[in-house]
């Protein structure tokens, strides 16, 4: 969990300083916007951090992992608000906004996507074993007629004396 909450943290810290320094240099957006990626899931990863607590009552109790989860999120939702205030200012008022509700939603069209294969490759699951239940039954029904049919060619072929 320490681990991924300063993972996050340096990931937004970098992401914080490349956006600084080259903010004003930038034609259009996309020119940083890996850089905002990067901020957004080093975010993430502190938030996902903080949710997720070790299962001692150390980890969900103690003095040090409190700290740590409050001022690590309170930084990350510093530089957040920096890098809110830096766009909007260069590239016009609520361009932050519409970064992150695009990104939201395109979230959700992948999530949504990912479903949808999933209910697909469930109801292909299905279907197979729909037809694997009727293949089967059928097939010892076959096998069944082939037998008797053998019998009866072999016993008629005999003269009925086995």
């Amino acid at each position: 969990m320490v681990a991924e909450i300063l993972a996050g943290i340096a990931l937004v810290k970098q992401s914080v300083d490349f956006i600084k320094s080259n903010i004003n240099t930038v034609k259009d957006i996309s020119q940083i916007g890996t850089q905002l990626e990067n901020l957004l899931d080093g975010n993430a990863q502190v938030q996902k951090a903080k949710l997720e607590r070790g299962n001692s009552v150390s980890d969900q109790l103690g003095i040090k992992s409190v700290a740590t989860e409050v001022i690590d999120a309170k930084l990350a939702a510093e530089q957040m608000e920096e890098m809110r205030e830096l766009i909007d200012h260069r590239f016009g008022w609520g361009t932050w906004k519409e970064i992150i509700a695009l990104r939201q939603q395109r979230m959700r069209e992948e999530k949504e996507r990912l479903e949808e294969l999933k209910r697909e490759a469930m109801k292909k699951q299905a279907e197979f074993q729909e037809k694997l239940m009727i293949a089967i039954p059928l097939g010892l029904a076959i096998l069944a007629l082939a037998g008797l049919f053998f019998y009866i060619f072999t016993k008629g072929a005999t003269g009925g004396v086995l």
